[in-house]
């Protein structure tokens, strides 16, 4: 089995960084060269609120995985990874906000009205900016025990990604359907196995 050690977790980071970046690297090539599709606005809102949704996926499977392989070392990795969900996120919504609506406010709450995904994709994004906000050491330590039950807020994040990804198609409703159940199973897989969860871990 292979074993990984401290030395090994730099490549690791470098690895999750390169899976973070390169994706949007791509996606500037993309929208730039016109392979955004018809409508490049919806792309690039499509594409960051994937890439948030997955790599919430990640961040959850990270502890699940290092313990079942013995990889203690990957756990240095959770808040990287999770900090990955936060930044994908905050393009999503300022993809949604300055591409789509025109920072038109007026129109952001009559959206909301009308469309209540928006409300559980921002309480979502609110959870997980909390939670990138605490995740240096310094607030760690000044929050003591309550650091730990605000972390806790990653299983709600969870839930409300996949819904919040369900609501907000028309159509297609066979990938967020796949979404929704397998973070379910995730979350109930993680539950029973684990009473400290992060997401974004020392």
């Amino acid at each position: 089995m292979l074993r990984l050690t401290a030395k090994h977790l730099i490549w690791l980071k470098i690895l999750f960084h390169l899976i973070g970046l390169v994706p949007l690297l791509l996606l500037v090539w993309s929208v730039q060269t016109g392979r955004a599709g018809g409508d490049p606005v919806q792309y690039i809102i499509h594409f960051t609120g994937m890439g948030a949704l997955n790599a919430l996926v990640a961040t959850l499977l990270v502890s699940p995985i290092a313990k079942a392989l013995k990889w203690g070392v990957l756990l240095q990795t959770r808040r990287l990874v999770g900090l990955y969900v936060f930044a994908y996120a905050s393009l999503h919504i300022v993809a949604f906000l300055s591409l789509d609506l025109l920072f038109a406010w007026e129109l952001f709450f009559s959206e909301v009205v009308k469309r209540p995904y928006i409300v559980l994709g921002a309480m979502a994004y609110l959870i997980i900016s909390a939670l990138a906000i605490t995740s240096f050491k310094a607030l760690m330590r000044k929050l003591g025990r309550r650091w730990q039950t605000l972390h806790s807020g990653i299983y709600l994040v969870g839930l409300l990604a996949p819904i919040h990804f369900y609501w907000s198609v028309k159509s297609e409703v066979i990938e967020p359907t796949l979404y929704l159940v397998g973070l379910i199973l995730l979350l109930l897989w993680r539950l029973p196995r684990q009473k400290k969860t992060t997401l974004v871990g020392q």
